[in-house]
């Protein structure tokens, strides 16, 4: 790959060995590649504060199911748990990715339009006061 970074690394590809080594994700020298969004760092914050010594093994047993069944489902399961501040782990997870329960979308955010009118008497304004 071209840039900084030069790497790209697809969780997918390497998941069965760090599920059976959950010792070597804590060093691994591209960790931050496997967050595939920002819920599942988050989920790994919150084990990592609440139970430091299984939270590798639980956020991989997250990251497997993610890759196992559907990453979409899981980042909305994970959505649901911290929003509802319930327990983050993988059977909670999986119980809501296999209840099929429909999780609500993401909070819609309305942005009212703008009167640029009001910039206009402004700047009108602004030009009588200059003459």
């Amino acid at each position: 790959m071209r840039g900084e970074g030069r790497h790209c690394i697809q969780y997918r590809h390497i998941i069965d060995w760090l599920v059976r080594k959950p010792g070597a994700f804590a060093h691994y020298r591209f960790r931050d590649d496997l967050f595939p969004t920002s819920r599942f760092r988050m989920a790994y914050d919150l084990l990592l504060s609440r139970c430091p010594a299984q939270a590798s093994r639980e956020y991989l047993a997250i990251l497997h199911l993610a890759a196992r069944e559907s990453e979409v489902g899981v980042d909305d399961a994970l959505r649901f748990l911290l929003q509802a501040e319930q327990a983050v782990n993988a059977e909670a997870v999986e119980t809501l990715l296999r209840s099929q329960q429909q999780i609500a979308p993401p909070t819609e955010i309305a942005v009212a339009s703008v009167n640029l009118s009001v910039y206009d008497t402004l700047l009108s304004h602004s030009q009588e006061a200059r003459r």
